[in-house]
């Protein structure tokens, strides 16, 4: 791996029983870089996420973040792992109904013995960027589906990870919301300089990306090269882009035609990690 690459997987399988979910994928994943999985329900897309993410082990190959391998960790380091060096958005967010958004947000702070006072303070001040102010104390269940996305997403920041991980985050939006999700989740990455990997069906959440890549009967068959971005075409497939040169598309993410101009002003909150 060099300086610019963040998160790498090696010929990684994964199997459950005989169906092969993984069939020996290579996946390089650089800093600061937004990347999109796409496939068919049952490609592999989702092991791939579980194995890169370290929820799941795979059966062979390996799993390197920042040069250190960590795919042959236990489930105490991997666990570790998840909590400081990884940030997840999930479709329906995952909220606990049980606390308000701050705690929500400072919770993996508090899981990492910050205190209280100074975690949820740390949460706070990603509620503005986010257009969240004044709903610090309202529960998962007094936002709507895409204010508790931002939650969501504020969350998986607010430990300063390497990558965020990002599993069908639009999957229960509407698309104008969807599309507002989008734009903040890359934009709120790329300024915490965060690398993204997401997993989506939708070639419209695609194209928030800097690079797609497509599974299909458990290899990546789409998207190998980085020098070589890829957009949908009209039948859904993905091919080089023909209007866009490669290193300006690789930095700049185009806003997609009808997604909402946007209303928040990105004073991302400023940190070490």
């Amino acid at each position: 791996m060099s300086s610019h690459d963040v998160l790498e997987g090696r010929a990684l399988r994964k199997s459950f029983g005989s169906t092969v979910a993984l069939a020996g994928v290579d996946l390089m994943i650089h800093r600061g870089e937004a990347v999109a999985i796409m496939g068919p329900s049952g490609s592999g897309k989702s092991t791939l996420l579980h194995c890169l993410a370290g929820i799941m082990k795979p059966d062979s190959g390996e799993v390197h973040l920042l040069g250190e391998r960590i795919d042959t960790l236990g489930e105490r380091g991997r666990s570790l792992l998840r909590r400081t060096r990884f940030g997840f958005v999930f479709q329906f967010g995952q909220l606990l109904p049980e606390l308000p958004a701050d705690e929500n947000v400072a919770l993996p702070l508090m899981l990492g013995d910050v205190s209280r006072v100074r975690a949820v303070q740390q949460a706070r001040s990603w509620f503005g960027p986010l257009g969240l102010s004044g709903m610090e104390g309202r529960r998962p269940g007094e936002l709507s589906g895409g204010q508790a996305q931002r939650v969501a997403i504020a969350r998986a920041l607010v430990t300063r990870p390497a990558v965020v991980f990002a599993d069908e985050p639009t999957g229960a939006l509407d698309q104008a919301t969807g599309h507002d999700t989008m734009r903040l989740l890359v934009e709120a990455t790329r300024h915490n300089d965060a690398s993204l990997v997401v997993v989506t069906h939708d070639p419209q959440v695609a194209r928030w990306c800097d690079r797609v890549v497509e599974v299909r009967d458990g290899l990546i068959v789409t998207g190998p090269d980085h020098s070589e971005p890829v957009v949908p075409d009209r039948s859904g497939h993905f091919v080089p882009d023909p209007h866009t040169p490669a290193i300006a598309q690789a930095r700049v993410v185009a806003q997609p035609p009808g997604a909402p101009a946007g209303s928040y002003a990105p004073g991302w909150p400023a940190g070490e990690r």
